[in-house]
């Protein structure tokens, strides 16, 4: 027996709990883990409170990443030991997921774990820091240099907002934040934001073409905000847009792009090749200041989550929720 987070359905609706589960109820997979932490993503929070259409069959695990120690493998590119992470791939969604203290999935979903990060550090990076590295990595292929102008980062107090500030500045980018949350200002600053702007002067719906103002921008809002964005680019400017907290629409223009040449980058991290998703985590390694994992995350036990959940949705977290999920 395991304990888990389970999502289950019925003619009243979904709910959540905290269940021991049997093994043997498990899904298919060729690789066991012991899952020794996951994290709380909006997503996740999404679908524990049932207010976004995220899982497609009950019941449900949920929890889009994880980082734990393989017990059992068929797999031929893991053994018995090895530390491993997974991100993505419809885990917690199609597949049960991490908030679980079991779980088994296909060996091709995981990675192994970089040298010098812990499975506890893995996770306070998360989907989050992974995402955020995908995004500076295709600003970079896009040709953004630290002398091109500001980067805009947008839902600066999230997780992907955060790493994002943290990356982008250690690379020596100077970095705009825009938050709804004036209060967490100096917190934004001890990221590496060199200004901070309200979300509210992008979240409404505005002119098709606006002022240049920055040069990249990592976006994981949607929406009006994400069309603002692209509206106020410079000239052979690039947007990575990988969230929609704000929405899935984009009430936007083709002028950014057909009058300033701007590039809109869509980051698809839950199906990367092995290949990429490696270099991402190699650079984590390299390019995420150590000390940004502790300013983002916050530690929070199995027994926590759902309430956690309903905290996300609302917007009353700041950054990442670690879990424990043996606690």
């Amino acid at each position: 027996m395991f304990n888990a987070i389970l999502i289950e359905k019925n003619d009243q609706g979904q709910q959540a709990t905290l269940q021991s589960i049997s093994e043997d109820r498990l899904p298919e997979g060729d690789v066991l883990v012991e899952v020794e932490y996951s994290t709380l993503n909006f997503k996740d929070g999404l679908a524990i409170t049932g207010k976004g259409p995220i899982v497609r069959s009950f019941p449900m695990i949920p929890g889009i990443d994880f980082a734990g120690v393989v017990r059992q493998s068929t797999h031929p590119d893991y053994a018995a030991g090895q530390r491993v992470i997974l991100n993505g791939w419809g885990v917690g969604e199609q597949h049960w997921g991490g908030l679980s203290q079991l779980a088994r999935v296909k060996g091709d979903w995981l990675i192994h774990a970089p040298e010098g990060i812990s499975t506890h550090q893995a996770m306070a990076i998360g989907t989050a820091g992974y995402t955020a590295m995908l995004c500076v990595m295709a600003l970079e292929k896009a040709g953004v240099t630290k002398d091109a102008g500001d980067v805009l980062v947008t839902g600066a107090n999230g997780g992907v907002g955060g790493f994002s500030i943290a990356i982008l500045n250690k690379l020596g980018y100077r970095v705009i934040a825009a938050t709804g949350r004036p209060q967490e200002a100096d917190y934004l600053r001890k990221l590496g934001a060199a200004e901070i702007i309200d979300r509210a002067t992008l979240s409404n719906p505005g002119k098709p073409l606006q002022k240049e103002r920055w040069a990249a921008a990592i976006d994981s809002v949607g929406s009006h905000t994400l069309a603002n964005v692209c509206a106020a680019m410079k000239a052979d400017g690039a947007v990575a847009a990988c969230g929609m907290a704000q929405g899935l629409d984009f009430p936007g223009s083709v002028a950014p792009f057909i009058l300033r040449g701007v590039k809109l980058l869509g980051i698809n991290s839950v199906t990367r090749p092995r290949a990429e998703r490696e270099a991402a985590w190699a650079r984590l390694s390299r390019d995420l200041p150590p000390e940004a994992t502790g300013d983002i995350g916050k530690d929070i036990p199995l027994s926590a989550a759902i309430q956690a959940a309903h905290d996300l949705v609302a917007g009353h977290i700041r950054g990442r929720l670690v879990v424990d999920v043996n606690e």
